[in-house]
């Protein structure tokens, strides 16, 4: 009788909890959990501001899903992007169990895991639309969304309280290049049937009407394509596959010959045409190296870089530092994407140079060569009235586009009944359905972690502290010799790189730096200076305060001692 009580007091709950994606863009990633059994679904990374320096990607801090290994049973994708499968390789040794995501998804997974030394086995699992996989007391099913690549889905998942619907990213594309539209039917079967929660993309909620469909670029191309006497350079995402099958059937009208130039954009397009979703006809691509071969007018490249990024191939083509491929003023360039903000100030460095090289830079506002692949305030809304949740979630924005989606959504749904519930929750809330309803519990530990992958590993918050003064207020570095039993030796050596001292004289300054040293050193007692440890972190603090004080800068203060 107690047991019975003590059960109706505390029903089994369905815990949701967003490790990433909420508050920001990018890094997605969600844990899903009954009982014993949790679910991910898709594990993304983000890309760092110029500010952190030295960061090459940035994952959630996956302290949740270490605390519950024993019941993580399989992570489900929604589609290839890196801000959705990014974090894979730090994931997938956490557990024992599947991946499932459809074929495209899975190819561009497999590269990052065999980077990171990482070996899937045969738990990576290839899903279709349609389809359906269990997984404990989950039952997952995947419907065919449309967005800017192949193969993407929305998740159907049935729980022990209800479905709930994930749509992954999405725009409603009524044309799509490969001919696979977008299962609006689907979603008002389930939507008739009954959906509990709806957790929807907000990234394009502040955009009005609804966004173009992917075939509205070849216009804007044809025309590029008619008025370029030179070489044709295009700057896109690497994992822009749709765009590039317009540039490729383009090429083929206009008798151009296409090469893919750029790492992660040779790696894409050579799965995309394993699995079929980029046709190049025979004898059309050629490699970078083979460009200088054909003349100027008769070839098309397809870039990675248009972001700005110093190490992709557009910005170095733009300084004249790549190895194959130079601008002549008869080219032209085009930016075939959106800056992500942030990067406006590279992406706009790269134009000034491509300038310098006298070739023509055509961007998004002066031609139709680029459309988003989010839908746009009124595909959300028709998203929202066919699927008619009882409890909405908005995910992936920050947190304005998050509450702009919550209000859109209850304006969609006014007068229904019952009325929707709106949860607007941020990166490590607790969202709880059960019997009772829906609500935000208490906070999980979530954070970032921030990844250099030429260390492979962490750059903890005090590397990147030390970054930023090095960029910023460069080094001071502090040779001091000290004697067996403590003594000053000889005089300080104090040096500096990178370091600006404004109106001081600098032979001066570093005098004083080492008088300085030397009175710290005396009015320190014996025991303190034959501690290497101790001494050097008096001095790093003595030194901080003397040239914050003197200059107003910080530098990074490195003591060498030495013991003689």
């Amino acid at each position: 009788m107690n047991q019975s009580l003590a059960s109706a007091r505390t029903p089994a709950t369905l815990e949701v909890v967003p490790l990433g994606g909420l508050g920001e863009f990018g890094m997605n990633m969600m844990a899903m959990s009954w009982e014993d059994t949790t679910i991910v679904i898709d594990a993304g990374v983000m890309f760092p501001d110029p500010d952190q320096l030295g960061v090459d990607l940035i994952i959630p801090d996956l302290t949740y899903l270490e605390s519950r290994r024993a019941q993580l049973k399989a992570v489900v994708l929604t589609h290839g992007h890196e801000d959705h499968i990014g974090a894979m390789p730090h994931v997938l040794p956490l557990f024992d169990g599947p991946v499932y995501g459809t074929g495209m998804t899975l190819a561009l997974i497999e590269p990052k895991l065999a980077e990171h030394g990482v070996n899937p086995g045969d738990r990576l699992h290839v899903v279709k639309p349609r389809d359906r996989v269990t997984v404990g007391p989950f039952t997952i099913e995947f419907i065919r969304v449309t967005h800017s690549m192949p193969d993407c889905v929305a998740l159907a998942i049935t729980t022990p309280v209800g479905v709930v619907i994930h749509t992954g990213d999405f725009k409603i594309d009524q044309t799509p290049l490969d001919g696979e539209h977008f299962d609006l039917h689907r979603f008002a079967e389930l939507g008739t049937q009954g959906v509990l929660a709806l957790f929807g993309d907000s990234t394009n909620v502040d955009r009005p009407g609804f966004t173009g469909s992917e075939i509205d670029v070849i216009d804007g191309f044809e025309e590029v394509f008619t008025s370029t006497e030179g070489k044709l350079v295009v700057a896109t995402f690497s994992s822009s596959i749709y765009r590039m099958q317009v540039l490729v059937d383009l090429a083929a009208q206009f008798e151009r010959k296409v090469a893919f130039v750029g790492r992660s954009i040779v790696q894409n397009t050579e799965i995309a045409q394993r699995l079929g979703y980029l046709r190049v006809p025979g004898g059309m691509q050629i490699r970078d190296s083979d460009i200088a071969n054909y003349a100027a007018q008769d070839v098309l490249c397809i870039t990675t870089g248009s972001q700005g990024e110093p190490q992709a191939a557009l910005p170095r083509i733009a300084i004249d530092d790549h190895r194959y491929v130079k601008l002549s003023p008869d080219d032209t360039v085009v930016l075939s994407a959106r800056a992500i903000p942030g990067n406006e100030k590279a992406v706009a460095r790269t134009m000034s140079h491509i300038a310098r090289r006298g070739a023509d830079v055509i961007t998004n506002s002066m031609k139709k060569i680029h459309v988003s692949g989010h839908g746009s305030a009124e595909e959300l809304k028709l998203l929202i009235s066919l699927v008619r949740p009882r409890y909405f979630v908005p995910v992936h924005g920050e947190y304005r586009q998050l509450a702009q989606h919550a209000r859109l959504a209850e304006r969609v749904m006014k007068g229904h009944a019952p009325r929707v519930q709106v949860l607007l929750a941020q990166d490590g809330d607790t969202i709880q359905f059960d019997a009772r309803g829906a609500r935000i519990g208490e906070k999980a530990p979530t954070g970032r972690i921030l990844i250099d992958t030429t260390r492979v590993g962490e750059v903890g918050d005090d590397v990147l502290r030390d970054r930023r003064h090095l960029a910023g207020d460069g080094i001071v570095v502090a040779m001091v010799a000290i004697g067996r039993t403590g003594d000053l030796i000889g005089t300080p050596e104090v040096v500096s790189r990178g370091f600006v001292v404004g109106e001081e004289n600098p032979d001066a300054l570093f005098d004083d730096a080492a008088r300085a040293i030397a009175a710290c050193i005396e009015s320190t007692g014996v025991e303190e200076r034959t501690d290497q440890g101790l001494m050097t972190e008096k001095l790093r603090g003595e030194l901080r305060r003397f040239f914050k004080k003197r200059t107003g800068r910080r530098p990074l203060v490195l003591p060498v001692l030495m013991e003689i």
